[in-house]
């Protein structure tokens, strides 16, 4: 706002020599002069404290947005798990979606910008779910979801796929025939019952799981029939997939060598245990062209760990959108 400057710096000179000059009491002028100056000064620090600097994105204000839902986390299944304590479903590559009664919102606390008539079949009762509108479909579905306004025909696409009831009594086999009730009686297509399933042993898990890979599922999960509601990371709920997944913070951007000399060549992140690391796969060239910010969260996917305990073969799948 330089012309917002130019003015100030204009009444400065102008009432400095009318007070030089004129023999009349300008102490009143002046003062009111002062007072503009200071308007002045406060609307341009306003105006250029949006300003953007070159290079940045410009943020967008959230619809509405409360304190992340505290939800109950998987954690990467271990080998000693007795199966057989476990029910098994299959893992929804989808939108994690908490809905508290009366708003459905996003794992981040963002609120779901859902049609009307999405919601309004929807119980009294907090469900925690997956949006998901089918499998392999998680950029079409996330891209639908994250609409400021909703749009109808795409949201039809979109079933809320329910797999937990947040504070509710009982343990988790209780649960799950209380949300297989609760989907019964709203008769709304749109809200699916996950289905949950019991498998004897590791060999039965292993085969279910390629199954499942091999029609397209992401993997599965297992959650601990006898457990109450808890949330956190926690040991009565694990997932299992053919690539471990998990998030770390960018920290730096990497130079390319060969082809790539002159674009990203890998990201530097941060992970959950303070480690720092590479992950060079997996990116476009697109993203390479325009990589994700420094302090944004990104996921991505592995095959193990290394016996430095980093991850092996570190491949980028997508940023995480803090909603």
């Amino acid at each position: 706002m330089q012309n917002g400057v130019t003015s100030i710096k204009g009444w400065r000179m102008v009432w400095k020599n009318r007070w030089r000059t004129s023999n009349v009491d300008c102490v009143g002028l002046y003062a009111g002069a002062a007072l503009l100056i200071g308007m002045l000064g406060s609307a341009h620090a306003q105006s250029t404290s949006n300003l953007v600097l070159a290079g940045q994105i410009a943020p967008v204000a959230p619809v509405s947005v409360a304190a992340p839902p505290a939800l109950l986390l998987a954690k990467e299944l271990p080998a000693d798990v007795r199966v057989a304590d476990y029910l098994v479903s299959e893992k929804y590559d989808g939108v994690r979606a908490f809905w508290d009664g009366r708003v459905l919102r996003f794992r981040g606390g963002g609120v779901v910008a859902a049609p009307e008539w999405f919601t309004r079949a929807l119980p009294a009762q907090a469900l925690d779910g997956e949006l998901w509108s089918g499998r392999g479909q998680f950029e079409v579905t996330s891209g639908i979801v994250r609409q400021r306004t909703p749009n109808d025909v795409d949201w039809r696409r979109v079933k809320y796929m329910v797999f937990e009831l947040p504070n509710a009594e009982g343990s988790f086999e209780q649960r799950v025939q209380q949300i297989e009730r609760i989907v019964r009686d709203a008769h709304n297509p749109q809200l699916v019952a996950v289905r949950q399933f019991r498998l004897r042993d590791r060999l039965q898990l292993q085969q279910r799981l390629d199954e499942v890979t091999r029609e397209g599922g992401e993997g599965l999960m297992l959650h601990l029939a006898s457990a109450v509601y808890e949330t956190g990371r926690s040991d009565v709920l694990y997932k299992l997939k053919p690539l471990q997944d998990a998030e770390a913070v960018v920290v730096a951007h990497l130079r390319g060598n060969g082809k790539y000399a002159h674009q990203l060549g890998a990201l530097r992140v941060r992970g959950a245990d303070g480690r720092e690391f590479n992950v060079g796969g997996g990116l476009s060239d697109a993203q390479r062209a325009h990589p994700p910010e420094i302090g944004s969260t990104i996921t991505y996917q592995f095959n193990d760990l290394t016996a430095a305990g980093l991850p092996r073969f570190a491949r980028f799948l997508r940023v995480r959108v803090g909603l």
